[in-house]
């Protein structure tokens, strides 16, 4: 959203206290914005701190989804909530290099405890979980080519790992194939520069959901 000028010169005029309780009744209403003023004003921990403390949590919790009596359906939805506080640490912490490093944590540790029971389970929210988990192995390739390509052996084993998850997977590799992700980008390494043009123009023939 755009602001006028006049707004803005309005808004530097007020008396000090009431932009204070201006800001503080915005950050009420708006957590992660709040989160991210007080990792940056405050310096309490590094990216590299949180990003380790997000690392043991995504671990523990992959665990406890795991282990509960298996389903698809809950399965899908607990993977979509530890994707959505990986985005919330990066809208945090600004941690790019954080963004891959732990959605390939997730994906490995997804598919290290749950291949077998994904392909055991016939139904469409199977397909969905391994649609969805290449769908996020495609997006990790988008974001390591907007990193500098040194930053790509930092990357490149848990690549591997997570290709050779897939690579072991029948099911898992039918939805890949299908979704045009070619597992041998992550098993070498080597991937097109493209990635990202790749990406938009599958989705708009409505892969990668």
């Amino acid at each position: 959203m755009a602001f006028s000028k006049e707004f803005k010169d309005a808004l530097s005029e007020l008396p000090p206290k009431e932009k204070d309780k201006l800001i503080l009744r915005l950050l009420r209403r708006d957590k992660i914005l709040a989160s991210r003023l007080e990792f940056e004003l405050l310096g309490l921990e590094t990216a590299e701190e949180r990003r380790s403390e997000m690392e043991t949590k995504i671990r523990e919790q992959i665990r406890r989804i795991s282990d509960r009596s298996w389903n698809a359906g809950y399965l899908i939805l607990q993977i979509r909530s530890v994707s959505g506080e990986i985005t919330t640490h990066v809208k945090i912490t600004k941690d790019k290099i954080g963004e891959v490093s732990l959605n390939l944590l997730m994906l490995n540790e997804v598919l290290r405890q749950n291949t077998t029971k994904i392909e055991h389970t016939r139904s469409v929210k199977a397909e969905k979980i391994a649609g969805y988990i290449i769908a996020r192995a495609f997006k990790v390739l988008v974001l390591i080519r907007d990193l500098h390509e040194d930053y790509l052996l930092e990357f490149k084993e848990d690549l591997e790992q997570l290709g050779e998850y897939l690579s072991k997977s029948n099911f898992l590799m039918r939805i890949a194939i299908r979704n045009g992700l070619d597992v041998n980008w992550l098993l070498s390494g080597e991937f097109p520069e493209d990635m990202k043009a790749r990406q938009v123009g599958l989705r708009k023939m409505g892969f990668l959901k």
